[in-house]
């Protein structure tokens, strides 16, 4: 009797047992099925995602004032030959990438020619444009997470990438940490749809582009492309490289007036010469837990169980979501050890946390089946199935919160100046004077033209300040001697003659002492909007906005725009 080996008939769709595919999810009884296997488009996600980030445009305040003196002060000195300069835009310096500016004057520039005068609305459409680079690079995410693990989990991370406080905050703000998010958003999508080539050209311009820092976070993404098909992977992550690496070269040398590379700068600047980022603060070990927390609430937290819930739900995320989701774990680790510490440090992740999130909560009910019968629906997993939606909705209404609260507790500064544009009364050759508020100056594009300068005066601040862009000395390709790379203050940095200003920019607060402002006989004040007395307001409510509480229970003072009464 002959033997007849029985051979298994190959499918072209047949997936390897330890990976999982949508065909695993369309099996189980868990709400899958027809409806499911279509996943989400590109237009939803798209469209919930463009009128999230046009409100951020449109509201969101200014978090740090690295963004304005850095970002926002030389791009308006590109377009208007006007602005602050720091000491990083040195040329004896040159830590910052005008290839990046650059990249923003494409739609700066054609704003200005469009509105001319009126610098807010170009001040919006540079925020607009940054909105649509997170809608475009968080809608290939969101489209890939829906390919890939299904309508559910897409859905939950939709939801959100549009509104928890972190992405809302972080899509429109001018940074490097915000383009390194944008890229980590797109590099993640790609590296999903199986683009490796594109994931890790996307992760070099990243990198280089925005923040070179953030190699660290795009590490797992690449490193994991490379293996996958090498050759493409590494041409095209060579290729993106040297030609980002040559024109930043270029465009440094066009700007500072000398051969140097504001990449290698600041890496040398931070890692091989120890850099001296503590002069500008330190702060704790858990200082990244807090701001977390307060950012993405629960969110954080359930981001950080991915790693827990990995050996129930390690056949639908391993590898390929854990190799996405990785660098919260790297990234976190290692800014926690460094001393000088920032929020926008964390951008480059936000969106890995929704991620992260969305699948821990897609997968409470696993968490209760039993691995002998995955199919029965027992009582906890059909009240797992009840705590998505509830877990999904005490995010959002608490990221709805924060994101209240910070827009309406702290958006007096740019508020107030807006207001000088109705004052052109006083004059062309007006100063405006501000003193401990510096750090919330909201950039040259909210002052009108006939202000003519804007002036630091001294209220105790021995730091070092920005100047403004000096065209004599070269603008810049300026290597100004009041500069220094040790934040000690400059004896040129104050208007000592106080008379001389016009207008004057004050923060009063309910303190035991007295202020500038509060002369009644040399000041008016021309605009006076509350803003939320952060020291002596419960942190509970001054960080989320509770109905009937939040008025109620927190401090305000008062920023005043004022004017000086003529003698």
């Amino acid at each position: 009797m002959a033997m007849v080996t029985r051979q298994r008939r190959s499918q072209p769709s047949d997936p390897s047992p330890s990976t999982y595919t949508k065909l695993d999810k369309a099996n189980k009884s868990d709400g899958g099925g027809a409806e499911d296997e279509k996943g989400l488009g590109w237009f939803l996600p798209f469209v919930a995602l463009g009128m999230l980030r046009y409100m951020s445009a449109s509201s969101n305040i200014i978090h740090d004032c690295d963004e304005v003196f850095n970002y926002w002060e030389p791009l308006h000195f590109l377009l208007y030959k006007t602005g602050f300069q720091t000491w990083e835009y040195s040329s004896q310096f040159a830590l910052r990438s005008y290839l990046y500016l650059l990249f923003h004057e494409l739609v700066g520039r054609p704003a200005s020619w469009l509105f001319a005068e009126e610098k807010v609305r170009v001040f919006v459409a540079v925020r607009l444009f940054l909105g649509l680079l997170s809608v475009i690079t968080e809608t290939v995410l969101v489209v890939a997470l829906s390919q890939k693990y299904g309508k559910r989990l897409a859905s939950y991370a939709l939801a959100m990438l549009c509104l928890t406080s972190g992405c809302f905050f972080a899509s429109t703000s001018f940074l490097p940490s915000s383009f390194s998010m944008y890229a980590m958003s797109l590099a993640s999508g790609l590296f999903l749809l199986d683009k490796p080539a594109a994931s890790v050209a996307v992760a070099a311009t990243g990198v280089i582009l925005g923040w070179p820092f953030s190699i660290l976070a795009f590490l797992p993404v690449t490193l994991y492309s490379l293996s996958r098909k090498f050759n493409r992977a590494f041409i095209a992550g060579a290729v993106t490289s040297i030609i980002l690496l040559a024109l930043s070269i270029v465009i440094d040398f066009h700007y500072y007036g000398r051969w140097t590379s504001s990449v290698l700068n600041i890496l040398i600047y931070n890692v091989a010469g120890g850099g001296e980022s503590h002069l500008y603060g330190t702060e704790g070990p858990l200082y990244y837990l807090r701001n977390g927390f307060n950012n993405f609430n629960f969110c954080f937290l359930l981001a950080l169980l991915f790693l827990g819930i990995l050996p129930i739900a390690r056949k639908k995320y391993a590898p390929d979501l854990l190799i996405v989701v990785s660098p919260i774990y790297i990234w976190l680790g290692f800014m926690s050890l460094q001393p000088h510490k920032e929020e926008r440090f964390l951008y480059p992740i936000y969106p890995l946390i929704c991620v992260a999130a969305s699948a821990v909560i897609e997968s409470f009910p696993d968490l209760f089946r039993d691995k002998y019968n995955p199919r029965s629906d027992s009582i906890l997993v059909k009240a797992a199935k009840i705590l998505r939606p509830v877990i999904l909705s005490l995010i959002l209404c608490a990221s709805h919160a924060r994101t209240f609260s910070l827009i309406h507790g702290y958006s007096a500064p740019m508020e107030v100046y807006k207001i000088l544009e109705h004052h052109d009364d006083a004059g062309t050759g007006s100063v405006l004077c501000v003193g401990s508020e510096w750090h919330r100056f909201p950039s040259s594009f909210f002052i009108p033209n006939y202000v003519s300068e804007v002036r630091w005066i001294d209220d105790g601040f021995r730091g070092l300040l920005p100047f403004p862009f000096n065209s004599t000395l070269g603008g810049t390709a300026s290597a100004p001697s009041y500069f220094n790379n040790k934040n000690k203050a400059s004896n040129e940095q104050y208007l000592h003659d106080i008379d001389a200003c016009t207008f004057l920019v004050e923060l009063q607060l309910k303190r035991p002492y007295l202020t500038r402002g509060s002369d009644m006989s040399t000041w008016e004040a021309i605009a006076a909007i509350p803003y939320l007395d952060r020291e002596l307001s419960p942190s509970l409510y001054r960080s989320f906005f509770i109905p009937y509480l939040w008025q109620d229970k927190n401090v305000f003072g008062m920023y005043k725009l004022l004017k000086r009464i003529p003698k």
